[in-house]
This record gives structure tokens, C-alpha cells and sequence, in this order.
């Protein structure tokens, strides 16, 4: 299975996409050395060599991550290669940076878990409960 996830700032109170106002402007994500060093506290093993594409090779999933070249990034895409291990690092990564995610195969926020044929941890989706709203 492949898909593709973007992260940006994206409005708290927003539940689904379309609640998303359409003035709305998204906020930096930061500068992407310090973006870098955040996603290698999850994913030490990550290669950055380019750190306009990193690489994140397990035996059970693929995801690149497609910084952009400027300095300062205003999103990340990941680019998904896996199957469900892929969404549980997903969910870590969202949380450790405080992010959400919209999975572009719907257009809406991503639940991949739910499409997984609703796997469940702890009785809540791990992606759901990542993009939950406080």
C-alpha cells in the first residue's frame, strides 16, 4: 500500500477539512534543520544526506520526506511506502511534533487506521487520536 500524508499548521478547531476557513493561512512548520532534528528524535536511522529528502527505510515500511528547499518550511510531505507499522509511526511523529495531517488520498484529515480494516489500539484509532481536537 502507498499513499501520501501532508503536515502543516493547520487550524486547531478545524475537524474536517472543510471546516478550514478559506482565508486561512497556514504558519511555517520552522526552519528545516531544526525540522530534521525533530523527526530524528523518532526516527534516528532516518538518512538526511539530503535534507530536501530524507529516507526512512525499515523492513516493514518506506517513507520519504520531501522537505522542500527553501530554509523555511511551510509543509512536509511524506510519502508512504507500508502497511500498518507505517501509520503507528505516523501517529508518533504527528504527536512528537504537534502536528496534524491531511491524507491526500481523501482529502481530509488522515484516519488511515480506520481504512486499515479498523485496528485499534487502546479502543481508539492511533491516527484518530492524533488528530483529535482538545
Amino acid at each position: 500500500m502507498s499513499w501520501d500524508i501532508s503536515i502543516m499548521d493547520l487550524p486547531a478547531g478545524a475537524l474536517s477539512v472543510s471546516d478550514i476557513p478559506h482565508d486561512f493561512a497556514p504558519a511555517p512548520l520552522g526552519q528545516r534543520a531544526a525540522l530534521i532534528a525533530k523527526i530524528l528524535e523518532v526516527a534516528p536511522q532516518a538518512d538526511f544526506s539530503d535534507p530536501t529528502w530524507g529516507e526512512l527505510s525499515t523492513p516493514d515500511f518506506t517513507i520519504e520526506f520531501n522537505m522542500g528547499r527553501d530554509a523555511l518550511c511551510d509543509s512536509l510531505m511524506l510519502h508512504v511506502r507500508g502497511g500498518e507499522s507505517a501509520v503507528d509511526f505516523i501517529t508518533a511523529l504527528l504527536h512528537h511534533l504537534g502536528l496534524r495531517a491531511i491524507d491526500c488520498s481523501t482529502g481530509d484529515f488522515s484516519n488511515r487506521r480506520q481504512r486499515l480494516g479498523g485496528l485499534q489500539l487502546g479502543g481508539t484509532s492511533a491516527f484518530a487520536s492524533s488528530m483529535a481536537v482538545d
